[in-house]
């Protein structure tokens, strides 16, 4: 079943006992799956498979994860008390070239898995966005290239240079609709399972 099969039997009737979710991390290779049963988190990713109890979920971070070739991506990092860290994104591989969003079926999947934790009354941490020491500097430097580019419009409107200054406005809006949506969505917190941040989930 690929990508895009899954996607549909996620949101189309299938029971909320037995909500699944699978896509493709990579251009080449299997399709990593998900579901949700009634006890546990159960996982297939390429040869290697498991399941983690709900209650043995320890921690699990949703952010904002834009790549190359789709700009609007999210993801779910779940880790278990043991056992490896995995990963769950909105987007999946097509082809060499395309990915596609699953923005339904990936908001569906996570909103039913925060109820799963918690009715198992789970003692996970949630957490949102980016880590504190990445995104406290990252966005420093953003406020700085900001302020930069201000600087540089107003110098080029005083010596008259309208064309310069009509490209670093167009440069300065793309950066702050960009760069701005990522650290808008990323911001640090924590939250509680019963109230997922609207801004970590595709809508």
């Amino acid at each position: 079943m690929n990508a895009s099969e899954a996607g549909a039997a996620q949101t189309s009737g299938v029971p909320d006992e037995t909500l699944s979710y699978a896509y493709r991390p990579a251009p080449m290779g299997a399709s990593w799956e998900f579901r949700l049963a009634p006890d546990a988190l159960e996982w297939d990713i390429g040869r290697r498979s498991g399941r983690v109890p709900y209650g043995e979920i320890r921690r699990l971070r949703l952010s904002f994860r834009p790549v190359t070739v789709q700009t609007y991506r999210f993801l779910a990092e779940i880790w278990p008390a043991a056992g490896p860290k995995l990963q769950v994104a909105s987007t999946s591989w097509k082809s060499m070239f395309e990915q596609e969003r699953l923005d339904e079926p990936y908001s569906a999947f996570l909103a039913a898995l925060h109820r799963r934790l918690a009715a198992a009354r789970s003692n996970a941490r949630f957490d949102t966005g980016s880590p504190p020491l990445l995104y406290w500097p990252g966005l420093a430097v953003f406020v700085g290239a900001g302020l930069a580019l201000a600087g540089l419009v107003v110098r080029a409107l005083q010596v008259e240079a309208w064309s310069a200054a009509a490209l670093i406005v167009g440069v300065f809006v793309l950066m702050l609709w960009q760069v701005g949506t990522f650290f808008r969505r990323n911001r640090p917190g924590t939250y509680r399972p019963e109230e997922i941040p609207a801004d970590s989930l595709p809508g």
